[in-house]
């Protein structure tokens, strides 16, 4: 896989954040507005994004299996590094910089950057996107339980009702009625769908632009823990799951799918986490820009694997 269609792939959707970044700099947009743009992203575009994912791909027993086999290699491959980084770091838990790293260490950024990457690498094979659709619903199924039980240490989050109950499963719940049926929505409502999705990026990468022009630059660079996030993420994530992937038997664009959005840069649900519970929204957010800043290298990087 070419590193320099992967670079500039990348690159391309880092200059989204470069708006952003110049709209908060300005003062054309008050920072206080930033948490506005991000329930958009999490109440209208990820939900529209799921949606359209799925709508790539037909129903048949083929497409069932390799979304299953997806599902359970994503939450195997992902609660397994997340429980060998909580034993790991279990003498540091007082330190809410290292919850953050154990969480961050495996989340990516599978949709708003994962789904776009994905249709530049694999244009032959629209069925990553469903994939990807996933690859989301494993870690937001962690994420809404065991994430939040990191961070907060409050057992209330382990329970089925969060793990089955959040704003990917309510997508997912609605979107495979119509993957099942073969079913389409109107083409006018359908084509509202579509383009919220392809925005999806876009506010992403606008967003943390936004976020970026509050940060002091020199907090992005000078944290070890915020090194280690990026490390763990963007290489050895994705290097572990090519090394479990590689001998197995599967569909080898499922292989590609799942190795290229391991290397996808640490998730900005870290952040929205953080500031859910009101923990270490800072040092969160640094995790966040310094791995979407390095993924520029990381992603091609990686994707050299393949």
């Amino acid at each position: 896989m070419s590193f320099f269609i992967t670079l500039t792939a990348v690159a391309t959707m880092l200059l989204y954040a470069l708006p952003g970044f110049l709209l908060v700099k300005t003062k054309a947009v008050s920072p206080s507005a930033i948490p506005a743009f991000t329930k958009f992203l999490l109440y209208v575009c990820q939900p529209c994004l799921t949606f359209n994912s799925l709508s790539k791909i037909s129903f048949s027993a083929e497409s069932v299996k390799n979304l299953l086999l997806c599902l359970a290699l994503t939450l195997g491959l992902q609660g397994i590094l997340i429980l060998v980084y909580y034993l790991l770091f279990r003498k540091k838990r007082e330190d809410i910089s290292w919850r953050l790293v154990n969480l961050a260490a495996v989340f990516s950024n599978c949709g708003f950057m994962g789904v776009p990457l994905l249709e530049k690498l694999l244009p032959d094979h629209p069925e990553v996107a469903a994939y990807s659709c996933v690859f989301a619903l494993s870690m937001h199924i962690l994420g809404w339980s065991v994430g939040l039980y990191i961070i907060s240490r409050d057992k209330k989050f382990i329970s089925a009702k969060k793990i089955f109950i959040n704003p990917a499963t309510l997508a997912l719940a609605v979107a495979l009625p119509f993957f099942f049926t073969g079913r389409a929505l109107p083409s006018a409502l359908y084509d509202v769908v579509a383009l919220l999705a392809k925005t999806s990026t876009v506010i992403c990468m606008m967003t943390m632009g936004m976020r970026l022009a509050t940060v002091p630059v020199k907090r992005i660079f000078t944290n070890k823990q915020q090194y280690l996030a990026v490390l763990l993420n963007q290489f050895v994530f994705p290097l572990f799951t090519f090394a479990v992937l590689y001998f197995l038997p599967i569909d080898s664009a499922l292989k590609a799918t799942l190795v290229i959005l391991s290397a996808c840069p640490v998730a900005s649900m870290v952040q929205n986490y953080a500031e859910l519970l009101g923990q270490g929204q800072d040092k969160a957010a640094n995790m966040v820009l310094l791995g979407t800043l390095s993924s520029v290298l990381t992603v091609p990087l990686i994707c050299l694997l393949l």
